[in-house]
């Protein structure tokens, strides 16, 4: 059986999208009443972050060793890739002693090729092209809200970045309406444009995307 990934929001279905966001919402509140529930005794999650981030390095160790599992962190000065080593041969080496892996990283080709030589799952801790992790959290505290999100209109204002990216792949996949307000010359990713289309309206007025969204 080949190795699934979650390298964007599209490595899932819509339904799986929908109970992973349900089973996270679970998990929450075991946590709430003091429940404490370990599915993943004595699995290694290994953390790769050639680029740093508080929140991002917490959220993912609290939450296996939560799990009843353990992290492993490496650094750019922990690992060979910052003195030449070659993608697959890192994925390989690293993948034969962990059961899971997070990267956090610049290039996503770089997450890609890491993937495609690793045993084990990989999981998109954030690239310069998308965040999906992020795009879970904010999609959990949507529902938890305001409810359903299908059939919504969401603003996002500021420049085309990973995050945007991100917003337009969550649009296909939950179904709702997308306003993007973003300064020319900062537009979000030409093909996932393409691929929302019918769901995303590219604006230049931040005003005119947040009215009542």
């Amino acid at each position: 059986m080949k190795t699934r990934h979650f390298l964007s929001l599209f490595d899932l279905t819509p339904t799986e999208l929908q109970q992973i966001l349900q089973r996270a919402n679970e998990f929450k509140m075991l946590r709430q009443r003091g429940e404490y529930y370990a599915p993943f005794p004595g699995k290694v999650l290994g953390m790769i972050f050639e680029k740093a981030s508080t929140r991002t390095r917490v959220s993912f160790e609290a939450g296996i060793a939560q799990l009843g599992g353990s992290a492993i962190f490496l650094s750019p000065r922990d690992t060979q890739l910052g003195r030449g080593e070659l993608i697959e041969d890192t994925a390989r080496v690293v993948s034969s002693m962990v059961d899971l892996v997070m990267i956090r990283t610049f290039a996503h080709a770089s997450i890609e090729r890491f993937a495609e030589y690793s045993t084990v799952p990989v999981i998109n801790g954030l690239t310069d092209y998308n965040h999906p992790c992020q795009l879970l959290a904010d999609l959990q505290t949507f529902i938890e809200q305001r409810g359903s999100i299908q059939g919504r209109t969401v603003a996002w204002i500021g420049d085309g970045n990973n995050m945007c990216n991100s917003y337009l792949s969550a649009a296909c996949q939950c179904d709702f309406q997308l306003r993007i307000a973003v300064p020319l010359g900062y537009e979000p990713d030409a093909e996932l444009l393409k691929r929302a289309a019918g769901r995303v309206v590219l604006l230049r007025d931040p005003l005119a995307a947040a009215r009542n969204a």
